[in-house]
């Protein structure tokens, strides 16, 4: 089987596993909606500004609850079992592939109930929503890898936290300014450098873990 057809059966397993424990996913989504409503009733009204770094706050730790679980759900046995059957690189892809699935589905939920709960205008509704779109990938593709070398380490959360932070803050600063570009409504042609700092952060993630990843996997 070659690494398409290993990333496609790869991702049907996810997608499986996680719907026979749907659990993982409503306490995500339970998570994202009651902190929403938590904030709601205690900012009730609060400045674009606020909205929008709260905004990715939420989604952060969403994320960290998210994709944490990526490597921490496999025993030893499984990770045997999959060593013999796939390759390291398709393992990685499929995790990849199947968390940004999983953040887009988050990430549209909870900015469709964040605008209903918090009522603010948006000035580009559709590059805002771009922001959202590329946050979610951008999340998808640090916190896996960061999952895959935490499990290695006996799935050690500080270790996670430490190694993701020199990683997600300038994510965030960047993903911040173009979201409030697309808030205040400016000309897109501002955003573009915000645009190609993100999509270059996210193609050096995917190739250091497609390079990295097999010398973890054979430990």
């Amino acid at each position: 089987m070659g690494l398409f057809g290993q990333v496609k059966y790869l991702i049907h397993k996810e997608i499986i596993l996680e719907w026979r424990s749907k659990y993982a996913l409503n306490g995500i989504l339970l998570y994202v909606v009651s902190t929403i409503f938590v904030c709601y009733l205690s900012f009730k009204q609060i400045n674009p500004v606020t909205w929008n770094a709260l905004f990715w706050i939420i989604m952060l730790f969403a994320s960290v609850n998210a994709i944490s679980k990526s490597f921490s759900q496999e025993n030893k046995g499984r990770q045997l079992y999959y060593y013999t059957l796939a390759s390291a690189k398709a393992v990685i892809l499929s995790k990849i592939i199947y968390n940004v699935f999983l953040m887009l589905l988050l990430s549209t939920i909870a900015i469709g109930f964040y605008t209903l709960v918090f009522s603010n205008p948006i000035g580009d509704p559709l590059f805002y929503f771009l922001a959202v779109i590329i946050g979610s990938v951008s999340f998808a593709c640090v916190f896996t890898m960061i999952s895959g070398i935490s499990s290695k380490a006996g799935n050690n959360g500080a270790l996670m936290a430490v190694l993701s932070f020199p990683v997600i803050i300038p994510l965030l600063m960047v993903l911040i300014k173009f979201s409030k570009n697309a808030m205040d409504g400016l000309d897109r042609t501002v955003s573009y450098n915000e645009i190609g700092v993100l999509v270059a952060i996210n193609l050096i993630v995917i190739s250091a873990s497609i390079i990295l990843f097999p010398f973890l996997w054979r430990e």
